[in-house]
Formats: structure tokens, C-alpha cells, sequence
């Protein structure tokens, strides 16, 4: 009897281990591709794989930084200021109802970025990327009134529309980035699916969401 017991219990700690892990995974998932990142990952790889690679470092340096405090810093940190001030944690946050304001609080950042971009006359192919940020954080508001779509495939797609977009402009074969991201995007979205997160729908409206503006965005704005 005892050892039936101990047995059990040596189980749930290895079923239990086994999830703490995965989730820890999905986690770390997550934060890589969390939307607020991609234009920066953009930005990189703009700077890594064209002709923009023989910029000196400290135009890359002055581009990174207006960039990562717009699209990363000033979001983040007025959507923490918000979720303070209503004394809510990040998963009531995350509720379809309570999302409206942060993306209004993200398009206004991606806004300023825009017109700090204009008045430094910076070329069309950076300015579009921030652009096509703010198309999918105002899409994905929109769709948000009727389902809580996932912004982590939005910045999965976007990230891929991004890659398909760019290889048409710059001359770079983006094929094994392309086959990297989209494993990346499936494992994100089965995760998501998993722990109840999003269902089905609500990942894949977020995924051509993103694809669809970043390749509008891009290409045609």
C-alpha cells in the first residue's frame, strides 16, 4: 500500500515537473515574440541582411534607440501606469473588456514614433515598418469587440508578412528564416491553445492580422 502510494506520488511530481517546464517554455515563447518587440527585431535585420549594413554604428545606434523608446519603452510603461492606477494584474488586463486603453495607449506611442521619423526625414522602408504597427494595434482593437484575438500571433505574422515584404524590396533570400518563424509561430500557437489562453479562432484571426497589415503597411502605404 505504501509503495502504491509513493509511486503516485513520484508521478504527479514528474507530470507536474514536466508541465512547470512547458509552461515556463510557452512563457519564454511569448516574451520573444510579444508585439512590442517585433518592430526592433524588423529594425535588426534590416541592418543585418542589406545593404543598410554598411551604416555607421551610430546611425544604427540613433535609429534602435528612437525605436525601443517608442514602440517598446513608452508603451510598456504607460500600460504598467494604467494597470496600477485601476490596481489590475496583467490577467485582468489581458480580459477582451479591458483591453481598449492599452491599445490606444500603444497607437499613440506608435504614433509619436511616426511623426519624430517624419520631422527626421528618415526613409519610407523604416517609417512603414512602425506604420504597419499601428495598422495591426488598430485592426486587432477593432476585432477586439467581438473576440480577444491573440497579440502574440499578431506579432508572429507580422513578423513573417515583414520577411516576405522586405525580401521583394531588398535583394536577400529569406526562405530559412521564413521556414524558422513559422515552426516558431505554430509552437507559439499551439501553446497559447493549450493553456487556454486563445482558442483556435482567436489565434488565427491574430496571426492574418498581423501578416495582413504588415504586408499592407509595407508594401502599399
Amino acid at each position: 500500500m505504501m509503495e502504491a502510494e509513493e509511486k503516485e506520488h513520484i508521478t504527479e511530481e514528474i507530470k507536474t515537473g514536466k508541465k512547470s517546464g512547458q509552461e515556463t517554455a510557452a512563457n519564454l515563447l511569448s516574451a520573444l515574440f510579444h508585439p512590442f518587440l517585433v518592430p526592433l527585431y524588423a529594425y535588426v535585420l534590416l541592418f543585418s541582411f542589406t545593404y543598410l549594413n554598411i551604416m555607421p554604428i551610430q546611425y544604427v545606434a540613433f535609429v534602435l534607440s528612437i525605436v525601443i523608446t517608442f514602440t517598446i519603452i513608452a508603451p510598456m510603461l504607460f500600460i504598467s501606469l494604467y494597470k496600477w492606477m485601476n490596481k489590475w494584474n496583467w490577467k485582468e488586463l489581458s480580459e477582451r473588456k479591458k483591453r481598449l486603453i492599452p491599445y490606444v495607449l500603444t497607437m499613440m506611442s506608435l504614433t509619436t514614433c511616426l511623426i519624430t521619423m517624419h520631422n527626421m526625414h528618415f526613409p519610407h522602408y523604416f517609417s512603414s515598418i512602425i506604420m504597419a504597427s499601428f495598422a495591426c494595434a488598430m485592426l486587432c482593437m477593432v476585432l477586439n469587440f467581438r473576440w480577444r484575438v491573440s497579440i502574440h500571433l499578431a506579432g508572429c505574422g507580422m513578423f513573417i508578412g515583414g520577411l516576405l515584404s522586405y525580401s521583394l524590396l531588398f535583394p536577400f533570400n529569406p526562405v530559412w528564416w521564413l521556414c524558422g518563424f513559422i515552426l516558431l509561430s505554430g509552437i507559439q500557437g499551439t501553446a497559447r491553445i493549450s493553456y487556454h489562453q486563445h482558442t483556435l479562432l482567436e489565434v488565427f484571426l491574430g496571426f492574418i492580422a498581423g501578416m495582413f497589415c504588415s504586408i499592407i503597411g509595407i508594401l502599399f502605404i
